[in-house]
């Protein structure tokens, strides 16, 4: 019996543990996922400074008001001194605000003569100021669990935070099968094609902070599946591609059993990607993906990418849909679910989105084109090009 997209995903979380945690340098960090809250060391500012290159004033002024100008303050070299009412410092933007001064005149609106300066617009009480702490102060958190993206990191380095607890990179053991297939740069007989789809899973491993191990391909025999299988050994999830359906060569389901896999499901009601199997296998989660290229990979974008997340600590959740507006018409969907390959274009409130004709699972070059897959829920009737439909980036 086929179960539904959202209880296969349900079953393939309840298989999932998270990897466990180590301490990486900062620099290292990145598209990491951070596995404890982090404290800032400081606070940032950790002074009143300027925002602005200009002068320190010490009280607010307006125009034709004169100050008499008694130092320079520049980033990471302080004014010594302090201000009396009538005082200016010249200071330039990130300098710390001396003792005494009210606002910063920018240096466009005053008119300079010797040691004195005359302003020509109003420099308003805390104007062209940064207060200490505006950013952030010390012992605020970053909370965890979160891919950390570039601009966490700046925000952790201004912390002072120079090692971090992040998710271990969980290890992928991806095992292609079939006689037909041979690696690309390899001369394949009339009958046998290049293996594809693992160079897109693979990089879809690694993009999603996993470590990916190609193994050998594994041909269509029990014996050689088993060797295949024990090259996965220590990996956290090992993700098999072909083999998974009923025919008389299709024996990955039948080692894999024999080798104590407990199958949480074998078929899902949707297209591409019927025959997708999954369970646990020692201490492996096991995923097994359909053969056809196109399968395999849009099973990964539902169930490989959520997996991996959640394996790293992330919330365990379904890829998020967007809304368009449908640029076709388009039939009825029937007993499965459908992911149908399709362009986006820019609309005025909701981008459009028009399916390609051909939705055959072997066309790789129809994937590569495509922008999103078109969500038709199972038992979905005919839908008119203007109506409101749901779709996944990919």
């Amino acid at each position: 019996m086929m179960i539904t997209v959202a209880e296969a995903l349900a079953r393939c979380f309840a298989l999932v543990t998270p990897v466990g945690s180590e301490e990486v340098a900062l620099r290292a960090a990145a598209g990491r996922v951070l596995a404890a809250p982090v404290a800032a060391r400081l606070t940032q500012p950790p002074f009143d400074a300027s925002a602005m290159d200009g002068y320190a004033l010490g009280r607010a002024a307006g125009p034709g008001d004169s100050f008499t100008v008694i130092g320079e303050a520049g980033a990471g070299h302080a004014f010594a001194g302090s201000l009396t009412p009538d005082q200016a410092v010249r200071i330039f933007t990130g300098a710390p605000l001396p003792p005494g001064a009210a606002t910063v005149a920018l240096q466009e609106e005053v008119t300079a003569d010797g040691a004195r300066i005359t302003l020509s617009a109003a420099a308003g009480a805390g104007a062209n100021i940064r207060p200490r702490g505006q950013d952030f102060t010390e012992g605020e958190i970053l909370s965890a669990p979160r891919r950390l993206t570039p601009n966490d990191l700046a925000l952790l380095a201004s912390m002072n935070i120079p090692r971090l607890t992040v998710a271990r990179r969980p290890v992928v053991a991806i095992m292609a099968t079939g006689d037909e297939l041979v690696m690309p740069g390899e001369t394949p007989a009339p009958d046998q094609i290049i293996a594809s789809n693992i160079f897109a899973l693979a990089a879809m491993v690694e993009a999603e902070g996993a470590e990916a191990r190609i193994l050998p391909i594994a041909r269509d025999t029990e014996e050689d599946l088993r060797i295949v299988f024990g090259l996965a050994a220590g990996a956290d999830l090992i993700l098999t591609i072909g083999g998974a359906s009923v025919g008389e060569h299709d024996l990955v389901g039948k080692v894999a059993g024999d080798l104590g896999l407990e199958r949480a499901f074998w078929r899902i009601a949707m297209r591409p990607g019927k025959p997708l199997m999954a369970g646990r296998l020692g201490s492996a989660v096991m995923l097994g993906l359909p053969g056809n290229p196109v399968s395999a990979i849009v099973c990964g974008h539902l169930f490989l990418l959520p997996m991996l997340r959640a394996l790293q600590g992330l919330p365990a959740e379904a890829p998020r849909t967007a809304r368009a507006i449908l640029g076709a018409d388009v039939g009825p969907t029937g007993p499965r679910t459908h992911y149908m390959r399709a362009e986006l274009a820019l609309g005025e409130d909701l981008p459009r989105i028009t399916p390609f004709d051909r939705q055959d699972s072997a066309l790789l070059s129809i994937l590569t084109r495509a922008r999103a897959l078109l969500v038709r829920p199972q038992g979905d009737g005919p839908r008119k090009a203007g109506e409101v439909v749901d779709y996944l980036p990919i």
